[in-house]
C-alpha cells in the first residue's frame, strides 16, 4: 500500500497540462459516452414497452429479455446523475434502490389490491410513488413469486410500468439533445457551470459516484458485516443479475474514465490496468447473486472485488484528477 501511495504521489506531481483543451475532452465525453448512452436507453425502453404490449404474461421470456436489455442500458448511464436525469426525480423514478424498508413490494401490492385505475392513464401513473415505478418495480412483477398470480390487472400494471419507463427515458434523451448538451459545451453565466473545467468536474464526479455505488451499495450491502452478512440485500437478486450489474457499470465507467484520460497516457494506462484487474476478478467470481458472502471464503472473494474497484477510484483521484485539474465534488447521493 505504501508503494502504491508513493506511485500515486509521483503521478500527481508529474501530471502535465493535457494536450487537449478541457472543452475538447468534455465534448468527447458528451458525443461518445453521454448521448449514445441515453439514445440506447431510449431505444431499449421503447422495445420494452413494445414487448409488454405484445405479451404481458408473467414470466414471459421475451418480456424478461427486453427488461434485461433496457436495464443494462440504464445501468450504463446511471452514474450520470446530473441535469436531465435529476429533473422531476427521473432517476429515482427509473431506479428506486436501495429500498431498505420494502416500500416497492408494499406499494405494488397496494395498487394490485385496489385494482387502482391509475394504470390506465400515463400522466396519472407518473404521479405514483417512485417506489412503485421503474426497473426495480418491474423486476418484482416479472420475477418475484409473490407477484406470480396472473390477473388482468397485473398485465395492465406491467404495461403501465413499461410505458412509464420509456416515457422517462425519452424525456431524459430529449432534454440532452434539445439543450443540456449544448449548454455543457458552452458553460458560463446563466448555466450551472462557470467554465469548461467545471463541466469536467461534473463528469469526474459522475465517475466517482458510479464507483462509489458499486463499492458501497452493490457490493457493500450484501457483504454487511463479517458477523452478519446480508446476501438478501444484493441488487437484482430476484433476476439473478447482482454480479452482472457490477460488470455492466464497470464497462460504462471504464469508457468514461478513458475518454477523460485520453490525453494523459500514464493515467490512461494505470486506469486501464485497474479496470482490467477488477474485470478479471469479477469474471472469475462465479457468484451471480453474492450468496457466497455467507461463507468466509465467499465473502473474501467479494471483498477482493470491492477493493479492486476502490483502487480504481484511488487511481483516478491520484492521476486523472490532477491531470484534468479537478477533484470530485458533491453528488446526488451525498448525505444519503
Amino acid at each position: 500500500m505504501i508503494r502504491r501511495t508513493v506511485l500515486f504521489l509521483a503521478l500527481a506531481l508529474a501530471a502535465a497540462p493535457l494536450a487537449a483543451a478541457p472543452a475538447d475532452i468534455a465534448d468527447a465525453v458528451i458525443e461518445r459516452h453521454v448521448l449514445p448512452g441515453f439514445a440506447r436507453l431510449e431505444a431499449s425502453t421503447a422495445a420494452l414497452e413494445a414487448a409488454a404490449g405484445t405479451d404481458c404474461t408473467l414470466g414471459s421470456e421475451p418480456l424478461r429479455a427486453a427488461w434485461n436489455e433496457a436495464f443494462d442500458a440504464w445501468l450504463a448511464v446511471s452514474h450520470l446523475r446530473l441535469g436531465p436525469t435529476e429533473t422531476d426525480n427521473r432517476a429515482f423514478a427509473l431506479a428506486f434502490w436501495p429500498d431498505p424498508r420494502g416500500m416497492t413490494p408494499r406499494t405494488l401490492s397496494g395498487l394490485i389490491a385496489d385494482a387502482d385505475p391509475v394504470v390506465g392513464n400515463e400522466a396519472e401513473f407518473a404521479t405514483v410513488s417512485v417506489a412503485a415505478r421503474g426497473f426495480y418495480a418491474l423486476e418484482y412483477l416479472l420475477y418475484d413469486p409473490d407477484f406470480a398470480e396472473p390477473t388482468p390487472y397485473g398485465c395492465a400494471l406491467i404495461r403501465a410500468e413499461a410505458r412509464d419507463i420509456h416515457a422517462l427515458a425519452a424525456a431524459i434523451l430529449a432534454d440532452w439533445q434539445d439543450g443540456y448538451a449544448k449548454m455543457m459545451r458552452n458553460p458560463g453565466p446563466g448555466t450551472p457551470y462557470k467554465d469548461e473545467r467545471e463541466v469536467l468536474k461534473a463528469f469526474f464526479t459522475a465517475l466517482h459516484e458510479g464507483l462509489q455505488v458499486d463499492v458501497d451499495l452493490r457490493l457493500g450491502r450484501p457483504l454487511g458485516t463479517f458477523e452478519r452478512p446480508r446476501p438478501n440485500r444484493a441488487e437484482s437478486r430476484r433476476s439473478g443479475r447482482s454480479l452482472h450489474n457490477v460488470t455492466v457499470t464497470l464497462d460504462a465507467l471504464r469508457e468514461l474514465a478513458l475518454l477523460m484520460a485520453a490525453e494523459d497516457p500514464a493515467s490512461a494506462a494505470a486506469l486501464k490496468a485497474d479496470f482490467d484487474r477488477a474485470d478479471g476478478i469479477a469474471a472469475n467470481l462465479d457468484d451471480p447473486v453474492f450468496a457466497g458472502v455467507a461463507t468466509p471464503q465467499g465473502r473474501l472473494r467479494v471483498e477482493i472485488l470491492q477493493q479492486a474497484i476502490h483502487e480504481i477510484a484511488e487511481e483516478s483521484r491520484a492521476s486523472l484528477g490532477p491531470a484534468l485539474g479537478v477533484a470530485a465534488g458533491f453528488n446526488s447521493r451525498d448525505g444519503d
